[in-house]
């Protein structure tokens, strides 16, 4: 039942820096000829356009994109006793820096279809002590964010939209990143725009929480030696920063690449027995981060895309309530249903710009090949 071996990996970042190779070349060698390694001008540069292509009047940028989550609760004054809610269904940055800002993390379990939180389920988790919730926008797809802008509204909370792998996803017709009270980024090498190394950024619209974000991720000052609050070192460098602005240029296009791509698994995929697509919500730009697909008999699928020469994960594998992390929180698989079922369905499928028709085609093929034999 094995298609012919074509090799596809679950991305390819030398690909595409071959694609750019000049580019990237060029500016690296001249962040090397001016010694500008920690922050200055290359930096000052993308923090200006990445703000910009946001939509955004101000982008601090930082180390990578789980002390961007920090510092942006640190700003918000985030302490002993503040609850902050977050999805059940992320990465661990989005829960481990409630607790390292000092508050207490509220799961909320995510919607069936988009993996995002369940706006549904907010109101029931909110208290007295709540300060606010993270929305992430998981896999690149948008959450809802008109519905939990409300129930924010009404209860007085702030937002911090976790944008670490949604770059430029569109919720109806803005950016995601301009409508919560502040956005994260992470530029970790995968993401759709990905540094060489680690990075981040944190923005906003409000110039006076921009300011207490780059003050705490620089030693507490904005200038050196004038040190106003205790802050952290959470530099991005002028390397990372050089490379990004080049990487920026082309984001659109590799962004509608994604979705190109996205679309044609949808299509040539459709009707696969036991498989589940992902679904993009109406009014909402996903840009595809990650395809990730649902299988009855994940493990088996995976094991099967390997032998054919395809690159397969698990994001995530485990749910964030049921880590070893929160073992003291003495969660069930009741507690949360959604996210509990699709960590033993969800597998991430290859995706990136750069990907051949041949390479789709391989996929595609592994995995009707795959539903043939079980058939």
């Amino acid at each position: 039942m094995t298609p012919a071996r074509v090799s596809v990996p679950l991305a390819d970042l030398y690909a595409q820096y071959l694609a750019i190779r000049a580019e990237v070349d060029a500016a690296v060698a001249e962040v090397i000829r001016t010694s500008a390694f920690i922050r200055g001008p290359f930096v000052e540069t993308f923090e200006r356009e990445f703000a910009d292509v946001c939509g955004l009047q101000h982008a601090v940028s930082c180390a990578n994109g789980t002390d961007a989550l920090y510092i942006a609760m640190r700003a918000l004054d985030v302490g002993p006793g503040d609850e902050v809610i977050v999805p059940a269904h992320s990465w661990i940055s989005t829960s481990a820096t409630v607790t390292q800002a000092g508050g207490a993390v509220v799961f909320c379990d995510t919607d069936e279809d988009t993996f995002t939180i369940d706006p549904r389920l907010l109101e029931g988790l909110i208290t007295p002590r709540t300060v606010g919730i993270i929305p992430v926008h998981l896999y690149g797809q948008p959450a809802d964010m008109d519905a939990i802008m409300s129930i924010a509204a009404r209860h007085r909370l702030w937002v911090i939209e976790d944008c670490a792998q949604a770059h430029l996803a569109r919720y109806h017709d803005r950016n995601v990143g301009t409508i919560g009270t502040v956005a994260t980024f992470s530029f970790y090498p995968g993401k759709n725009l990905g540094a060489m190394g680690d990075a981040g950024a944190v923005a906003t619209g409000d110039a006076a929480l921009a300011e207490r974000m780059a003050m705490f991720a620089r030693h507490g000052g904005l200038t050196k030696g004038d040190h106003q609050i205790e802050g952290i070192n959470s530099r991005m460098d002028g390397l990372q920063a050089a490379v990004l602005s080049v990487k920026l240029r082309h984001l659109t296009r590799w962004t509608a690449r994604r979705r190109e791509i996205a679309a044609e698994y949808v299509r040539d995929l459709a009707g696969v027995a036991g498989l589940t697509l992902p679904r993009e919500a109406p009014g909402r730009q996903h840009v595809y981060h990650l395809f990730v697909v649902q299988h009855e008999r994940r493990e088996q699928l995976a094991h099967h895309l390997a032998a054919c020469g395809v690159q397969t994960a698990v994001n995530y594998p485990v749910a964030l309530p049921f880590l070893p992390a929160y073992r003291r929180l003495a969660y069930t698989p009741a507690s949360f249903p959604v996210a509990y079922r699709h960590q033993s369905r969800i597998l991430s499928l290859p995706i990136f710009p750069e990907m051949t028709t041949e390479q789709r085609s391989a996929v595609v093929a592994g995995i009707r090949a795959f539903a043939a034999y079980r058939a």
